[in-house]
């Protein structure tokens, strides 16, 4: 068997890189970016349909209805009694947009209160009523 001496394999060595993979990617890149930058350019002309800004319709002011646990009526804070109850559901009513009432009342309310002043809701027009609760706490 014949090895060869460090002196020989030193000889031996090519300097060059191989530069054909590199060409080869470089070739590769270059006909994708031609394939695609004409597709990127090229754009179909459409009719878009054009839109008009309005404002928005405002929102009523939500009515405030409390009832506390002696049967006593607040509308937004003041108090009224059954007669100006009516009346101030009815003038309610009346509004466009309707107001939604929001009734919110003591655990110790009797439910009778409660009953009439959705029964007063009811008959004077509005449609919309929301109960407030508390969460429950745990």
């Amino acid at each position: 068997m014949a090895m060869g001496s460090l002196s020989d394999s030193e000889d031996d060595f090519n300097p060059e890189i191989n530069t054909t993979p590199l060409v080869d990617v470089m070739l590769v890149l270059l006909i994708i970016f031609i394939i695609t930058i004409p597709v990127m350019n090229h754009s179909v002309k459409i009719d878009l349909p054009r839109v008009v800004n309005q404002p928005d319709e405002a929102k009523p002011d939500n009515i405030n209805l409390a009832i506390d646990a002696d049967g006593k009526v607040y509308w937004n804070a003041d108090v009224v009694d059954a007669g100006q109850l009516k009346t101030r559901i009815a003038d309610a009513a009346q509004k466009t947009p309707q107001p939604e009432l929001h009734l919110r009342a003591e655990r110790t309310t009797p439910y009778e209160k409660v009953a009439q002043v959705m029964a007063a809701a009811q008959s004077g027009g509005l449609g919309k009523i929301g109960f407030i609760t508390d969460p429950q706490d745990k």
